[in-house]
C-alpha cells in the first residue's frame, strides 16, 4: 500500500502550542508542576494534550516541565536521577527499568490499558514517486537501497522497526535462520543510524537514504509540519505501543494528568497529531465516536476519508512475540552482550554492518 501524505499548512500551529499550562487567575494558590520526561516522537502530542489539560479543574494552574529525547537514554537518564513526574517511553522496557529502580510501581501495567498511552504502525518513509518502487520489507534488502533507521542501542523506536522486520519473516513462514539473514542483509543497507526516531525522520528529510523505517504518525506530522514524504505501509507490519506511567513519589495530579492522557480528549489529540488512538476494542483500528472525530479531522494525513487504513497483517507484541511484553524477544533481538551474554541478532547485525555509530 504506496500512500503520498498531503501537506497540511494549518497545522504548523500543533508544535507551537506551549506546555505552559496556566489556567485561571495567577493569584492565589501555588502551582503545581509535572515533569514529563519522553521519547521525542510525542513531544507535539503532549503540547496539545497539556493545551487542554489547562482548562479541565484538575489542570488549572498546573505548570509543565518536559525532556524529550531517544527513549532508552531518557530512561536511562531517569534511573540516574533526571527529575520525572509522569514517563512517556517508546518501549515498555524502558518503564521496567525504572521499576527495577524503585522508581515506578510494578503494576503499572496491569490497569485496562496495560500501561499503553499511543500507538502507531511501522510504515516505510519513500522518496517523491518512489523511485525505487519499495512496496514492503523484502524490496529493502536490495542492492543499492540505502536506509534510515535509528539505533536500538538508544531507541525505542528502532526496535519496533526492527521486530517488525523480524516479524515480516517469522510471522510469514520463515525459520528463524531466515529472519536472522534478512536482518544482517536490513542492516548492511542501512546509512544512516541516528539516535532516536526523531533523529532519523529529520535525517530523512535532510536527503539521507531511500527509505525511512518510521512510525506512521512521524510521517503525518511531517505533512503537518510542510515536510511531507510518501510512505508505504507494507503488508505485515507492527502495532506500536508507546508506554506511559507515573513515577512512585510524583504529585497526586501527575495521575490526573495520566487519566486525562488516556481519556477522549487526551486521545483526540494524540489522533490529531498522527497517531491511533488507544480506546478502541481492535488494536490498530479507530473508533471515531470515541474520539469524537470525522477522519477528515486528521490534518497531513494521506486520504482524508482513511486517515489510519487497515493492515492486512497487523503484528502485536501480544499476539505474535511472547505474550504481551518484550521479554521473549528483547535479550534474543537486542541483548548488548555485557555480563557474558551473547550479542542480540540486532545488535550483532549492527555490529557486522560497521556502521554501529553512523
Amino acid at each position: 500500500m504506496k500512500i503520498k501524505v498531503a501537506v497540511a499548512g494549518v497545522a504548523a500551529g500543533v508544535l507551537a502550542l506551549g506546555l505552559s499550562a496556566c489556567g485561571g487567575d495567577a493569584e492565589g494558590s501555588d502551582s503545581e508542576t509535572i515533569s514529563i520526561v519522553g521519547f521525542a516522537v510525542p513531544e507535539a502530542a503532549n503540547k496539545a494534550i497539556a493545551e487542554e489539560f489547562a482548562d479541565t479543574e484538575a489542570g488549572d494552574g498546573v505548570e509543565f516541565k518536559t525532556s524529550y529525547g531517544p527513549s532508552g537514554d531518557q530512561s536511562r537518564a531517569v534511573a540516574d536521577g533526571l527529575d520525572a513526574d509522569y514517563v512517556h517511553f517508546s518501549v515498555a522496557t524502558d518503564v521496567d527499568r525504572l521499576v527495577e529502580a524503585d522508581l515506578v510501581d510494578p503494576a503499572w501495567d496491569q490497569g485496562e490499558n496495560k500501561g499503553i498511552v499511543s500507538t502507531s504502525v511501522v510504515v516505510l518513509g519513500v522518496r517523491e514517486g518512489n523511485p525505487k518502487d519499495i512496496q514492503g520489507w523484502d524490496d529493502l534488502v536490495e542492492p543499492g537501497v540505502g536506509i534510515v533507521t535509528a539505533n536500538p542501542a538508544s531507541s525505542g523506536a528502532a526496535r519496533w522497526n526492527a521486530l517488525a522486520a523480524w516479524g515480516h519473516v517469522t510471522e510469514n513462514g520463515g525459520t528463524e535462520e531466515e529472519a536472522t539473514a534478512f536482518v544482517d542483509k536490513l542492516f548492511a543497507n542501512v546509512v544512516s543510524l541516528t539516535n532516536s526516531g526523531r533523529d532519523a525522520t529529520t535525517s530523512f528529510l535532510q536527503g539521507n537514504g531511500d527509505v525511512l523505517l518510521a512510525y506512521e504518525n512521524e510521517a503525518i506530522l511531517a505533512a503537518q509540519n510542510g515536510e511531507g514524504f510518501e510512505y508505504v505501509i507494507p503488508e505485515t507490519t507492527l502495532l506500536i505501543e508507546n508506554a506511559g506511567a507515573i513515577l512512585e513519589d510524583a504529585p497526586p495530579v501527575a495521575q490526573d494528568w495520566l487519566d486525562f492522557v488516556l481519556s477522549e480528549e487526551g486521545q483526540r489529540q494524540f489522533a490529531l497529531t498522527g497517531f491511533r488512538p488507544v480506546n478502541t476494542a481492535e488494536p490498530g483500528t479507530v473508533d471515531w465516536d470515541a474520539v469524537g472525530l470525522e477522519p477528515a479531522d486528521i490534518e497531513g494525513a494521506p486520504d482524508p476519508a482513511d486517515p489510519f487504513p487497515a493492515v492486512a497483517n497487523l503484528l502485536t507484541l501480544e499476539g505474535n512475540f511472547g505474550g504481551g511484553d518484550w521479554s521473549a524477544v528483547a535479550d534474543k533481538l537486542f541483548g548488548d552482550g555485557e555480563d557474558g551474554n551473547p550479542l542480540g541478532i540486532v545488535t550483532e547485525a549492527i555490529a557486522k554492518s560497521g556502521k554501529a555509530s553512523s
